[in-house]
């Protein structure tokens, strides 16, 4: 049993404080004395456990928990991390502890969040997390009763678990970036459609050694021919793993929606909000866009007393740790600091209000920071009340518009997908996904990349004569064939900057540095939303089916919540295309019981078809606030 998942955060906390430590002057005392102990838990099992006390501490204060596979401290900082930086100042224990089975905690780790209820023997992240909270508040000395959790990614996961069965000292968490169900979305696989070189990639690094991460040696530079030289899927094992990675072995064993996946899928247990919580999620989150909406969602199904909250910013993943967040890739948000701002202004006093009783509770229930406008923005409610349901049509001459198509225009535009030439996620060369800085940044990567190619269609509108905002689910009705059995359709929502977006920042007499004209955003195709689906499961993710070849069908993508301003005087683009590679494994485009197994005989050329009539009209969903 295991699960996927992300391993960005403990790497990037690491990252900034030995940052901070080699730029900063150096302390005048210590900021916080450490202990490590190792945690009973009801098996036996001993947890290895860093407890961090600020040296100044003169009376009780609350602990902030957090559970991770990736390490402890083996000294206390001796610099801020700007991750705590915020939250040090109103005092706090801050207690580190590695999972069972990783480092020196005992045990085994399963790479599971699989947590059944039901049986009082079992033992998981929720029932660790129990057992710990109750030995802190009763052996750390000076605490004053009360535990916050919080964490991003895995570590977002293991808060997360606690609300299935949160111990009556733990009175409010912040899962930032928590995957809930890892067949569905998230980090391994998009409906189905798997994450192919994230997937591989991640499963090495951790599980080919327990006491470190691994990164798989690529013989190839551009790891895109790497993965298309490797072939089928069936290769990963014949070739390099030989079943030694259970992590992958487990992905291949279930390649639907089954007994397996639906256990390990969390979030069906949870129905309302048992903890005061602080979900987090980045629009431009590579790994965990999905779970913080749904563990949201799900909360909100029984929250009386209001206490599940969403908070979501222009961010990859993790990017609301870092120093300032004024800027993700090429893209600014307006001077704008938002990772400092988020924690100053809601993470902070989030946790000062239920673990110090000071403060005001939020009156909100969702706060974004809204993208194109680049504003902080609160809603009672989520999604808001003003925000209304509007179609916006693909046209077979390529542009796009919020008129139905009439019924003189031609049914579809079609294209050409072939495997073997598939088209990639991002510009190549492309570096391994870990350890890769070019990986954060890819989901606002300008996308002209791809814009010409011929497997890939672009629907642009004409400029903008005023602001569109749209806020809430986004979603794309596609009205598609295929002339194979099975196929996938990509749907990317692009925001087209105006030529003249952003004045040249060189000496007009001198021109550009090398490299220079490429950084700007005049012209910039920025993807706002994106998403695959997978026609095996169109009608059942837990019994593939084929396709009829050249049968329309209507595709329902959903593209997750987002908060945008598409300008007065930008365009609005929609690009489709059916591969988007390696990041997302190749569709045969020929029906097999399972694409794991496929062989290379398997994979065939296929004409796609966007059907663009009043019959069959391909459009977008937008909730747009007027």
């Amino acid at each position: 049993m295991r699960l996927p998942n992300f391993r960005f955060a403990l790497p990037l906390i690491f990252a900034l404080s030995l940052s901070a430590q080699q730029n900063a002057p150096e302390p005048s005392k210590p900021l916080y004395k450490l202990q490590e102990v190792m945690v009973p838990v009801r098996d036996g099992v001993h947890l290895q456990t860093a407890i961090l006390t600020p040296v100044d501490q003169t009376g009780p204060l609350p602990i902030l928990f957090r559970r991770t596979p990736y390490g402890v401290p083996e000294k206390p900082p001796e610099h801020m991390p700007p991750y705590m930086k915020e939250l040090a100042g109103d005092g706090y224990i801050f207690v580190i502890q590695n999972l069972r089975g990783r480092f020196k905690s005992e045990g085994v780790f399963n790479l599971s969040s699989w947590v059944d209820l039901n049986d009082p023997k079992a033992t998981n992240e929720t029932t660790d997390a129990y057992d710990s909270i109750d030995w802190l508040i009763k052996n750390v000395p000076n605490n004053n009763g009360k535990v916050g959790m919080f964490g991003v990614s895995y570590d977002g996961l293991t808060t997360a678990l606690t609300l299935l069965h949160p111990h009556p000292a733990l009175k409010a968490i912040s899962e930032q970036a928590s995957p809930v169900d890892q067949w569905m979305n998230d980090d391994d696989h998009r409906y189905g459609a798997l994450r192919e070189s994230y997937d591989f990639e991640y499963a090495v690094m951790e599980q080919a050694d327990k006491n470190k991460n691994t990164h798989f040696e690529f013989e190839t530079y551009d790891t895109y021919e790497w993965y298309l030289d490797l072939g089928p899927l069936s290769n990963i094992n014949t070739k390099y793993l030989h079943g030694s990675i259970p992590y992958w072995d487990s992905s291949v064993d279930h390649p639907d929606y089954d007994d397996f996946w639906k256990k390990e899928a969390w979030v069906r247990q949870l129905h309302a909000s048992t903890v005061p919580n602080l979900n987090v999620a980045g629009f431009w989150d590579q790994e965990d866009p999905w779970g913080p909406w749904q563990i949201f969602r799900h909360a909100e199904e029984n929250d009386p007393q209001h206490t599940n909250f969403m908070v979501a910013g222009p961010w990859y993943h993790g990017e609301w740790w870092t120093p300032k967040g004024d800027s993700t890739g090429l893209v600014p948000f307006g001077g704008h600091e938002t990772a400092r701002e988020f924690r100053e202004n809601i993470e902070a006093p989030f946790f000062r209000y239920y673990l110090h009783d000071k403060g005001e509770k939020f009156l909100w229930q969702a706060n974004t920071f809204q993208t194109g406008s680049n504003t902080w923005h609160t809603y009672p409610v989520w999604p808001p009340r003003e925000a209304k349901l509007t179609n916006l049509y693909l046209n077979w001459d390529g542009t796009l518009s919020f008129t139905a198509p009439s019924k003189t225009e031609t049914a579809y535009r079609e294209y050409v997908s072939d495997p073997a030439n598939p088209v990639p996620y991002r510009e190549r060369p492309i570096s391994p996904t870990y350890p890769a800085g070019d990986w954060r940044t890819w989901e606002v990567a300008d996308q002209r990349f791809v814009d010409n190619r011929p497997d890939v269609l672009s629907f642009t509108s004409t400029p903008l004569d005023h602001d569109v905002i749209v806020t809430g689910a986004l979603s794309a009705d596609l009205f598609a064939s295929t002339s194979g059995t099975d196929s996938d359709f990509i749907v990317k929502l692009i925001d087209v900057y105006p030529q003249d977006a952003q004045k040249n920042a060189w000496n007009p007499d001198e021109g550009p540095k090398a490299g220079q004209y490429a950084q700007s955003l005049n012209g910039y195709e920025l993807p706002i939303a994106m998403e695959v689906r997978r026609g095996r499961y169109l009608d059942s993710f837990e019994t593939p089916h084929p396709l009829t070849p050249n049968k329309p069908r209507e595709w329902n993508v959903p593209l997750r919540d987002h908060d945008h301003v598409f300008l007065k005087g930008h365009r609005i683009m929609v690009q489709i295309q059916s591969t988007w590679f390696p990041v997302i494994d190749r569709n045969p485009q020929r029906f097999v019981p399972s694409i794991y197994k496929a062989t290379a005989a398997d994979f065939v050329m296929a004409t796609q078809r966007i059907y663009c009539s009043p019959d069959l009209p391909s459009h977008l969903v937008l909730p747009v606030v007027k």
